[in-house]
């Protein structure tokens, strides 16, 4: 089984891509962030030519997530985040495909910190990883993917010492991070690939992809009874090269 995670960063505007890489990679779940179109603008018809049922849950100009898959049936499982009614971001869409729940996530970015939308980030990680709380013991195999806006280490950074104040790297974000994978979950990622340096993001400045300046930000989680059974785990950087491409690169784990 192989399941990505992918923010598209605008998936009408980049829907070339994305389907360009869906046939070249062929997962059979993904997971996708910042959609940033609302319900009625989601691209069913084109992901539906593409060999891919969806889930998703949409919003105008901003954030957005869904669940892809190719041959098994998505189960939705919950839609947005539990633990604040008032919160209208798109961030959260979790679902059961081929007997693993899948959660999608696109944790907030926080920027400018301190303020507000980094008071919101710690807020919304904070339940975030008391949900996490209630799925990481589960007999079933749990995921918990996505675009987290956090790079746990500073080999997770190139140069880390300029990101030392951004919402990414502050050391509560940071530390939010070490105490959900404390519950018990697994970085895929750094399970198999301990001390190379790997990034997800490369920023469209300053040629950051082709310095391979850039930062590893979306991440796998694994519970206990999913981790045994990780085979493989990459990034598709080749894709960030491609025009009009998103600045995060598609990520994918392999499953026995």
């Amino acid at each position: 089984m192989k399941i990505a995670t992918y923010n598209v960063n605008g998936i009408n505007g980049r829907l070339p891509v994305l389907l360009r890489w869906l046939e070249e990679s062929k997962p059979d779940v993904v997971c996708l962030q910042e959609l940033k179109a609302p319900d009625e603008k989601f691209p069913l018809q084109a992901i539906n030519d593409a060999g891919y049922e969806a889930i998703w849950h949409g919003q105008k100009s901003w954030n957005g997530v869904a669940i892809l898959s190719r041959g098994s049936e998505i189960k939705e499982l919950r839609r947005g985040l539990p633990g604040d009614p008032d919160d209208t971001h798109s961030r959260y869409i979790e679902a059961l495909v081929n007997g693993v729940v899948i959660g999608c996530l696109y944790l907030p970015n926080g920027n400018p910190a301190p303020g507000p939308k980094f008071d919101y980030k710690l807020k919304w990680f904070s339940r975030f990883t008391e949900h996490a709380a209630g799925l990481v013991n589960r007999d079933l195999p749990v995921v918990l993917c996505g675009d987290y806006n956090v790079m746990p280490t500073e080999i997770d950074a190139y140069k880390p010492e300029r990101w030392v104040d951004d919402a990414l790297f502050r050391p509560e974000t940071r530390a939010a991070f070490k105490n959900l994978t404390e519950q018990g979950w697994t970085d895929a990622i750094r399970k198999l690939y301990p001390t190379e340096v790997i990034y997800t993001f490369f920023d469209y400045f300053r040629n950051a992809y082709g310095r391979n300046a850039g930062l590893r930000i979306d991440h796998f989680l694994l519970n206990p009874a999913l981790e045994g059974r990780l085979k493989a785990a990459k990034v598709d950087l080749h894709v960030r090269g491609w025009e009009k491409s998103s600045d995060h690169c598609p990520v994918w784990i392999e499953l026995d």
